[in-house]
This record gives C-alpha cells, structure tokens and sequence, in this order.
C-alpha cells in the first residue's frame, strides 16, 4: 500500500472507526488486518499469533461472550462459553462435544488484534485473530450485560490479556 493510500485510510478510520471493517477493506481493496492497523492507535493494539493458543484458554475462562466468523457470504454468530482447546494433528482442537466445536489452523494466525471502538452507537471490545492473508479468522467480542453495557470482568480480562500477551499499540 502506498503512504498516500494508507494516509487516506487512516483519516477514513478516524472519521469513521465504527465503520465495518471486512466492507471497508472491500471497498478500499486492502486486507481486513490494513483496516485494523488504520484505526486511531488508543483503539488498536497487536500481538504476534504464535499467541494464538495463551489467548484462547485465556478467553476460554470468560465465560458467555459472542465469536463472530465474517465471509463475503454471510456472517455466523455463537454466543455462549468458547470451550478450551488444545493442539494436536496440526489444529487447535476446539474440546466440546456440543455447541462451538471444531478444528483451527492456529499456524496460519499471523497476529491477534485488541479493538476498543464505537459501534452502532455503543461502545464495542473485541480481539481478531488475522491470518497470514491479512483477514479475519474470526473475532471474539467481550460480552454485554442485562443493560447493553460491556461486561466489567470481562473487559478487564480482555485489557489483561493484551498486556500478557505482550500486544502493543501500532504506530
């Protein structure tokens, strides 16, 4: 991306940080991880994805949250526990026989983003895990109480987190 389109980028994420970013990198012909890193840096801090399995036993502990997986086809949301996981076969294997399950190419994670940004008029937490592409595998977003507020505990282990894993703001 040329200094000019990524100077362009970041007014336009400062204008609009709510903007969704998988549209925004499709209409601006970037990678959802170049919107990311155009957002006012207070909102966005990075780690490195060979993070990815501390941070998903971390998150596995949050209890109720909503995981998000976003394609140009459609956009799936689970809302409850993500359940622990471990490696194995070349996965990290999601361990639950019912509700969110499955099998994630943690390798191919090529960093974790914090996002703490206003969204549809509320304020909105969440971490992205990026691929190697530059988009998102999925996001996990901390959850919200009976008053639509961020949940405090779980907002306070997200902000945790990112400093364990050692995230930090991009320039």
């Amino acid at each position: 991306m040329l200094s000019t389109d990524l100077a362009d980028l970041r007014a336009y994420m400062a204008d609009n940080p709510g903007a969704v970013i998988e549209d925004v990198a499709r209409e601006r012909k970037v990678t959802p991880h170049q919107v990311i890193e155009a957002l006012p840096s207070p909102m966005v801090s990075m780690a490195g994805g060979d993070r990815f399995e501390i941070a998903m036993q971390d998150i596995a502990q949050w209890g109720e949250l909503t995981l998000i997986v976003h394609t140009d086809d459609g956009i799936f949301e689970f809302t409850g526990a993500v359940p622990a996981g471990e490696v194995g076969r070349g996965y990290f294997n999601l361990m639950q026989p019912k509700g969110l399950h499955g099998h994630l190419r943690h390798t191919r994670c090529a960093a974790i983003a914090f996002v703490e940004r206003p969204f549809m008029g509320k304020t909105s937490a969440f971490i992205a895990f990026v691929n190697v592409d530059g988009s998102i595998m999925f996001k996990v977003f901390v959850g919200r109480d009976e008053t639509r507020a961020l949940r405090a505990d779980q907002l306070a282990r997200f902000r945790q987190l990112a400093e364990r894993i050692g995230a930090s703001a991009v320039p």
